[in-house]
């Protein structure tokens, strides 16, 4: 009878009975999704700032005029077709990342050190990609405090859209927003592709295989995972709205 009772007060004072505690993580998994939540706050304020700026404004740069050209091959006519091919390489490489998450959860080991790369060579051609896109804005005269001149501004407008100082303010404004805020993501990207060639390394040594875990895989997948989200948002307000 005393068992009884003090098993019944035991259910009564566990703030969790149900299976599984969601309170039982790992200790760097919850310091990573701290992270990635502080982060979040930080990707949100830039594209706040983006958007109160880009809907106050009585005119701005059109996205299908600015960015319509797939530097290297064609200038002018394919509106956000290269932009889509980069957004189709980030998110190839997030399914990479799953994959191999998935194989560490199997402890099999060739199979993460091959999503592994796969997904940092995606990075890396996402940042390519991203270089030849600033590249060629830069050559059409955007770039942080410059913008082209103002009988070349007109092209990247609306037609009939606006005085000339006011396309010249906005796109400047449109100038120092996308640079920071795709030079910022991009920072993320390169500092994530720099440590998932460190966790591969290690996959490579058999670290995690001695520990018995690929914990580590999974935390970087996080990390991974968030910056894909952020591009998804990042799209969103620059190349589509």
């Amino acid at each position: 009878m005393s068992t009884a009772v003090s098993q019944i007060d035991e259910i009564k004072t566990t703030p969790w009975s149900g299976g599984r505690s969601p309170f039982n993580v790992e200790y760097g998994k919850i310091m990573m999704w701290f992270f990635l939540l502080s982060d979040a706050f930080t990707f949100s304020s830039l594209l706040i700032s983006y958007g109160a700026l880009r809907f106050s404004a009585s005119v701005w740069p059109a996205a299908d005029k600015v960015f319509q050209s797939v530097p290297g091959m064609i200038e002018h006519g394919a509106p956000l077709v290269f932009v889509g091919l980069m957004t189709f390489i980030l998110i190839m490489s997030s399914v990479t990342m799953v994959l191999a998450v998935e194989a560490g959860h199997r402890n099999a080991k060739k199979e993460v050190i091959w999503w592994m790369i796969a997904t940092v060579i995606g990075g890396f051609m996402f940042l390519g990609c991203q270089a030849l896109e600033w590249a060629h804005l830069h050559s059409e005269g955007f770039w942080w405090g410059s913008t082209p001149p103002l009988h070349e501004l007109k092209e990247f407008f609306t037609e009939g859209v606006g005085t000339d100082t006011t396309r010249h303010l906005t796109a400047q404004e449109f100038a120092n927003l996308f640079f920071t805020i795709t030079g910022f993501h991009g920072f993320h990207v390169f500092t994530g592709v720099i440590i998932n060639i460190i966790i591969t390394v290690n996959v490579l040594l058999g670290t995690y295989e001695k520990r018995g875990s690929y914990l580590m895989v999974e935390k970087v997948g996080l990390y991974w995972h968030f910056v894909d989200l952020v591009w998804v948002f990042v799209f969103t307000f620059f190349y589509l709205v």
